[in-house]
């Protein structure tokens, strides 16, 4: 009989964020190259999941497949707005935002693939940004209200290892039921 996963792994499958000791240029294109592939990983993860398997949570009380994937589609058009606010405003305080309460709202009933062509829309315009701009910029940032000031740096490597988060939590329920 095959063990199952314990809460901690099922929540955070690739492991909790760890902001990185050092900055690289290799590691930033790294980060980069992950959100350039996040929508096409993202829709491979979810590809012919009947409409129950997307509406089935990824563990006990946690999102379903179809909120996780509109949550990525949330978290990542705030995330590049707020990068294009530390990009032309000096440190910006910027606004934090309830994702539980924004997951339970009725567009995340939406079928998942106008998440998916968001987040292709998306990631194209932000990894082009991001692929512009100089090592300084990297070394502005934005005030967290609950987290404190944060460099690009930092918050590019947090939504590198969010990608890669979620798309665990589906390719992990995927493998556990054996879908």
């Amino acid at each position: 009989m095959t063990q199952q996963p314990d809460l901690e792994t099922l929540r955070f499958p690739v492991g909790r964020f760890t902001p990185p000791a050092s900055y690289s240029l290799r590691g930033r294109e790294a980060s980069i190259e992950m959100l350039r592939l996040l929508p096409e990983r993202l829709a491979a993860a979810v590809a012919d999941l009947s409409t129950e398997q997307l509406d089935t949570p990824y563990r006990e009380e946690g999102w379903t497949v179809r909120q996780v994937v509109h949550h990525v589609a949330d978290r990542h058009a705030n995330a590049y707005v707020r990068m294009k606010l530390l990009l032309t405003e000096d440190w910006p305080t910027i606004k934090p935002y309830d994702e539980a309460a924004w997951a339970a709202l009725p567009d995340s009933s939406l079928p998942v693939q106008i998440s998916l062509n968001l987040l292709e829309a998306l990631h194209a315009r932000w990894t082009t940004l991001l692929k512009s701009i100089s090592a300084e910029d990297f070394r502005r940032g934005y005030v967290h209200p609950e987290g404190g000031h944060q460099e690009l740096d930092r918050v590019l490597a947090m939504y590198d290892w969010h990608s890669r988060h979620h798309t665990a939590h589906i390719t992990g329920l995927r493998a556990r039921m054996r879908w």
